[in-house]
C-alpha cells in the first residue's frame, strides 16, 4: 500500500472515531455534566488549580434561574442567598449556535484582561465586568460547580453555580 494512500486510510479511521464526539459536541444535551466540567478544569489544570466536581444540587438550583430567564427573557443574576452563598456565571446566545465549550470559552477569555492581585483589583481595564466570570470559574476555593441550560424565544441560556462562591473582595482569586 502505498505512503498516500496509507494516510488517507488512518485520515478516514480518525474520522469516523471522532464523528460520534463531533455530532455530540454540538447538541447541547449530550454529555452535558461532563463537557461543562472538562471545560471548566482544563482552565484552572493549566495554572494549577484543583478540579472541580460536579454537584447535582447546584446544577438543580441552575436550573431554576436558567428557567426563570428564559421564560421572562431577563438576563441578571439571581438575588444572593445568605444562607447558602454560591457564586454564578451567566451566558445567553443565539438560540442552538454555540456548543458548551464556546459558551464557557466566552468566560475562559476573560483571562486577557486578569491580572494578579486582590479582587476586584484583577482587571487591566479597570473594569471588573471584564474577567468576574473568569475569576468565578477559576477561583481557588471553589470546588463543586452545577450548570443548566434552558432555550428562551430567542436565546439559551447557561447558568453556572459554584461552591463555594468566589469573587470575594480583599481576597487573591488563585
Amino acid at each position: 500500500m502505498s505512503h498516500h494512500r496509507l494516510t488517507s486510510l488512518f485520515a478516514g479511521i480518525a474520522l469516523l472515531l471522532t464523528t460520534p464526539l463531533l455530532v455530540g459536541a454540538t447538541d447541547p444535551s449530550s454529555n452535558f455534566a461532563d463537557r461543562l466540567l472538562a471545560r471548566h478544569n482544563r482552565e484552572r489544570a493549566m495554572m494549577g488549580i484543583p478540579a472541580l466536581q460536579w454537584d447535582q444540587r447546584l446544577a438543580g438550583s441552575a436550573q431554576l434561574w436558567a428557567n426563570h430567564l428564559a421564560q421572562t427573557g431577563r438576563f441578571e443574576h439571581a438575588p444572593e442567598r445568605a444562607s447558602d452563598p454560591q457564586g454564578e456565571n451567566l451566558w445567553a446566545g443565539t438560540k442552538g449556535a454555540f456548543t458548551l465549550e464556546r459558551m464557557v470559552d466566552a468566560w475562559v477569555r476573560e483571562k486577557r484582561y486578569f491580572t494578579p492581585g486582590l479582587f476586584p483589583n484583577n482587571s487591566s481595564t479597570g473594569n471588573v465586568e471584564d474577567i468576574g466570570h473568569y475569576t468565578q470559574l477559576m477561583w481557588r476555593d471553589t470546588g463543586e460547580v452545577g450548570c443548566a441550560i434552558a432555550r428562551g424565544r430567542a436565546e439559551d441560556v447557561l447558568v453556572c453555580r459554584y461552591s463555594d462562591a468566589g469573587n470575594y473582595i480583599g481576597e487573591r482569586p488563585f
